[in-house]
């Protein structure tokens, strides 16, 4: 997969490339991809440390910088079933996370019961208040002033992803998921003005086949890949649609 991206990346321009392997393979794979324009990525840190501790099993944002990451996935669905990572929780990872100038995917979506409730803006807007309190939590502490809500659009991403669509084969419509990116793009904007304009990954079941219809909305920036992108192919096909479909050479 690897290869096959670096030598595609060139080509590529409008897109950009990110990896995210687990954490054994982290230090392999972000040597594997230096000189190349591709990022690579965390799938998580620690909650308690931003640098060491006595926390065994854990690896603190300051680890993961070191072994070559530069960003981070925090939030995953995965992370708040099993881990029960609520907001208390990841407004910890994010801190720690930008005390190391690592960037941050943070993760945010409802679950088939609240969608079928119609609950997905407010389930939505529970999860976004982690950047309020991390917003006002900065503004008040001396020692965290040094990160500005002016820069935070450039190290932070968020990547909706309903929890009900993840490897499962069911998609929303793409008219659904670009209202549901407004809507996040609002909220972002209501926090800070400086938060107008703002990154928004859709992640769930993406596919070769759908990528391109994603990728036409000008509210979906992104794609977070799952599954396929465990096969170079789909991966690169899902990377040429969106860097097609954002080429600002069409505009």
């Amino acid at each position: 997969l690897l290869a096959a991206v670096a030598q595609d990346s060139a080509t590529m321009s409008p897109c950009q490339l990110m990896v995210a392997p687990s954490c054994v393979h982290l230090a392999g794979v972000s040597t594997r991809v230096q000189g190349t324009s591709i990022l690579c990525a965390a799938q998580d840190i620690s909650a308690y440390s931003e640098s060491t501790g006595a926390y065994t099993g854990d690896c603190s944002a300051q680890q993961v910088a070191d072994a070559g990451a530069t960003w981070t996935i925090l939030g995953h669905s995965e992370r708040r079933q099993y881990h029960r990572e609520n907001n208390n929780t990841l407004l910890q990872k994010l801190t720690h996370a930008l005390s190391q100038n690592l960037g941050v995917i943070l993760c945010i979506g409802e679950t088939q019961q609240q969608y079928d409730a119609h609950e997905t803006f407010a389930v939505l807007a529970e999860q976004l208040a982690v950047i309020k309190e991390w917003l006002e939590q900065t503004m008040s502490t001396e020692s965290s002033s040094s990160i500005q809500a002016s820069s935070l659009a450039e190290q932070l991403i968020i990547a909706y992803e309903p929890v009900w669509a993840i490897g499962t084969g069911k998609v929303p419509t793409v008219t659904e998921v670009a209202a549901t990116h407004e809507y996040i793009k609002q909220t972002l904007a209501s926090f800070n003005d400086n938060l107008a304009e703002f990154t928004v990954l859709y992640g769930g079941s993406v596919n070769a086949d759908n990528a391109a219809s994603f990728a036409s909305n000008p509210a979906i920036n992104g794609a977070l890949v799952g599954g396929a992108a465990l096969k170079s192919e789909s991966f690169l096909a899902i990377a040429e649609a969106f860097s097609i479909a954002k080429d600002p050479a069409k505009f």
